[in-house]
């Protein structure tokens, strides 16, 4: 059983999928937006491919734990997802996943040309793994996750 993460952007989008213990979050590929049609069309083709349980979507909070524009791109993005891919859908903290992200990538010695093509992924990989090593801690109480199944 796999878990797609997914880093959701205007004009791209991160994929990352759990390993089969959903235990390990790895990046598979950046979506470069084209159309709803056919972005849709892709996800489930990555669903089916990887054969995923869930899907994972990165929910944009401001720094002070408001919601801003972006949030709301993501509502209808993962409201038209919801339409095609008839999978649970959790909402997980993004903040700050592109920023640490891109610093990985910094600290790899990556030139900023290149940075571009895979930061999407990388984060995708960041909000995943986090919403992963979550699951191991929520009888602690605390969890980041906000599920929008039906």
């Amino acid at each position: 059983m796999r878990i797609l993460g997914l880093d959701v952007g205007t004009v791209r989008i991160g994929i990352a999928v759990s390993d089969e213990t959903e235990t390990i979050a790895r990046g598979v590929g950046t979506l470069e937006r084209q159309s709803w049609k056919k972005d849709l069309q892709t996800l489930v083709e990555y669903a089916g491919e990887f054969g995923a349980v869930k899907l994972v979507v990165g929910n944009p909070f401001n720094m002070d734990g408001s919601r801003g524009a972006q949030a709301a791109v993501v509502d209808k993005f993962v409201e038209r997802l919801k339409e095609v891919l008839p999978l649970p859908i959790d909402l997980w903290d993004e903040r700050l996943s592109s920023l640490s992200a891109e610093r990985v990538l910094i600290e790899g010695g990556m030139q900023r040309s290149k940075r571009k093509q895979v930061i999407d992924k990388l984060a995708a990989v960041i909000i995943l793994q986090s919403y992963l090593d979550s699951r191991g801690s929520r009888m602690s109480g605390s969890s980041g996750e906000n599920s929008i199944n039906d």
